[in-house]
């Protein structure tokens, strides 16, 4: 536990700026998240320090298809969530924690206490170096719930030429990205098209996601974009056309990520996606013009393969995370030249 950075507090009230809930927590109190709580008047960042999950991964697995392909990211998650998504594959780590805490501080605590392992952001450089990894991740759950964890290992990351990434659903305030400057790029999960499925699925406004995408780019961040398509929910053919006119509208370079989804959580009743559901959406992402839209968790489809948008050779061939790279060291395409968009060295 720590004293967060990221608020603004009076007399009467704190408000937190970590995301765009920018929730106005009362004494003793959690916000959305149940991790950042008003304690004596000020907020600490509970899982400061705690960690509930530690993997070296490949970078693919994020997903990144255009940073440094091939490499391994030691990554990190903590405890709870902004959002609370009916869908969620990772919800033993994002939801269980509201459940137990209800918005009680004291709970919250002594919950992460209790399943957490302790880290300190010195020790979680050295594993990475240790372990050869090129890129700390922070993913698995939320990381703009904590920031200022994110922050103090960035920083260290940096200090030994370690790339920094974010797996986010995209709901940072405009002060973290700001405060946040060491992340080098973000896998943003834009989780559908409609204001109706955000607020009654994800719990959440779709205008912010959107914002934070555009300004993450304005900034000269790498971004890519996953979607998960669940039957019946999200994966109307005009809410896709709609979808891809945005990533193209800020740039046809912004990779698409198209996962197929399977049953968990709260949706168990509904089937997984079926193929000619992703296969049609990716016509569509390419009908809109982008250049890089890929099928996610189907192994072995073509479409996993990244192809030069000038000459279409296969450059980059995946069989899930197996991978053979063709371009230069200067994301060249070894056919035609053609520089591809990415960060590659």
């Amino acid at each position: 536990m720590k004293k967060a950075y990221l608020y603004n507090k009076d007399s009467q009230s704190i408000k937190c700026l970590a995301c765009k809930h920018y929730c106005i927590i009362k004494e003793g109190k959690t916000g959305i998240c149940h991790v950042r709580a008003n304690m004596d008047n000020d907020l600490f960042l509970l899982t400061h320090g705690l960690i509930a999950a530690e993997h070296l991964d490949p970078i693919e697995k994020k997903p990144f298809y255009h940073f440094l392909p091939s490499t391994t990211a030691y990554s990190l998650g903590t405890f709870g969530c902004n959002f609370r998504c009916l869908f969620c594959q990772n919800w033993q780590l994002s939801q269980v924690i509201k459940k137990l805490s209800n918005f009680d501080a004291s709970k919250a605590l002594n919950f992460l206490r209790t399943y957490s392992k302790e880290i300190d952001a010195k020790e979680a450089i050295k594993k990475a170096i240790h372990l050869g990894a090129k890129t700390i991740a922070y993913t698995y759950n939320e990381p703009t719930i904590w920031a200022e964890f994110v922050k103090d290992i960035a920083k260290q990351a940096k200090k030994h030429k370690l790339k920094n990434v974010m797996i986010s659903s995209g709901y940072e305030s405009n002060e973290t990205i700001e405060y946040l400057e060491e992340i080098d790029a973000y896998n943003i999960d834009l989780k559908g098209f409609t204001d109706e499925f955000y607020i009654n699925v994800v719990g959440a406004k779709l205008e912010n996601v959107l914002d934070t995408i555009e300004t993450l780019h304005k900034r000269g961040k790498w971004i890519e974009i996953t979607t998960l398509l669940i039957p019946g929910k999200n994966d109307n053919k005009q809410e896709l056309k709609d979808l891809t006119a945005f990533i193209a509208g800020i740039s046809e370079d912004i990779p698409w990520h198209v996962s197929r989804f399977h049953p968990d959580y709260l949706m168990q009743d509904v089937e997984p996606t079926p193929i000619s559901t992703l296969e049609r959406a990716i016509s569509i992402g390419e009908e809109a013009g982008l250049n890089y839209v890929y099928i996610g968790n189907v192994v072995g489809h073509e479409k996993e393969h990244t192809y030069c948008p000038c000459c279409q050779n296969v450059v980059i061939k995946r069989q899930g995370y197996l991978v053979e790279n063709y371009l230069d060291e200067k994301g060249k395409c070894p056919y035609c030249s053609c520089k591809l968009a990415g960060v590659w060295e």
